[in-house]
């Protein structure tokens, strides 16, 4: 059997992923309850990070450690990586030693490339143009809240970038509309777009708002988008905020990958409002991710 790698959400089937979700609240619940489950003992798991980020880091190193396991930091100075040995080297050395990998980087091409030449399931934690670990998550606290997504409206407000564009393979996945807004020149990547039928442009965030279940949001300038001024300019009217929400359903939940910058892409009174349930989509990427793990390693 060849070894299943997570590089974006269409590496698995809508079933699996759907069973995926399933299995994280289960084990959130396990969690609450103070239950033990340590499936992984014995495992390891190596974590290569090229950028940095809070919730990545210790939701896969708290994760591995409650299912039993252990998890390895390995940033660019921590490797040969960083001394230009190939990509195709150090995955051929990593997943002889390690049971799985997870990888945090700038580029999806060099994500392919190590996970071609792994032994070891490998996991993206990140890349320029997908997030699917975060989807997991999302999927998983959208559920939790207020029951299947499928056939919802969701609303991405925004820059259509990685988190955009795994939200385009959620809705494939997992069968609902989306409707996304952002300023010229910032749309997602064409070919990802016309891949899913129920994903569609908006013309402005009001109309993608309307009648949302679902309303996301993220930073106007990832990590690595150098022209921070001229974005700031142009995103100036795709603020979330009261009035936007109140276009959406009466129930409709508020989300962001975090972390967030108050009075920009999101105000405070819906970034700290009754719908936002940023804290428990972030406590979500660690459970989301323990099911991921159990699901490839075992």
């Amino acid at each position: 059997m060849s070894t299943r790698h997570f590089l974006t959400l269409l590496d698995f089937s809508p079933a699996e992923l759907r069973g995926l979700i399933d299995r994280a609240i289960a084990l959130k619940a396990l969690h609450h309850r103070g239950e033990r489950h340590t499936p992984l003992s014995g495992r390891t798991l190596a974590m290569v990070f090229e950028k940095a980020s809070t919730r990545t880091r210790v939701s896969f190193e708290a994760g591995m450690a409650q299912l039993g396991g252990h998890a390895l930091f390995l940033s660019p100075q921590d490797t040969q990586l960083g001394r230009g040995e190939s990509i195709e080297d150090t995955a051929r050395v990593l997943s002889r030693m390690a049971d799985a990998v997870m990888i945090r980087n700038h580029s999806q091409t060099l994500l392919e490339r190590f996970a071609a030449f792994s032994g070891a399931p490998v996991i993206n934690g990140l890349t320029d143009r997908f997030h699917p670990c975060q989807l997991l998550a999302d999927i998983q606290t959208f559920v939790e809240m207020r029951g299947d997504i499928k056939n919802r409206r969701v609303a991405w407000i925004g820059d259509g970038n990685n988190v955009c564009q795994s939200f385009i393979h959620a809705s494939l996945q997992f069968d609902f509309d989306l409707a996304i807004c952002t300023p010229p020149g910032y749309e997602p990547d064409t070919a990802v777009l016309s891949a899913a039928p129920r994903a569609q442009l908006a013309d402005t965030p009001a109309g993608a708002a309307e009648n949302a279940d679902l309303v996301v949001t993220d930073v106007w300038a990832s990590m690595g988008d150098e022209d921070q001024s001229q974005r700031m300019q142009d995103f100036q009217s795709f603020q979330v905020n009261q009035a936007l929400m109140k276009l959406a359903r009466p129930d409709a939940l508020f989300m962001h990958c975090l972390p967030a910058h108050r009075g920009e892409e999101v105000s405070a009174e819906v970034m700290d409002g009754p719908q936002s349930v940023v804290w428990d989509e972030a406590e979500n990427r660690m459970h989301a991710q323990k099911a991921l793990l159990e699901f490839l390693l075992t």
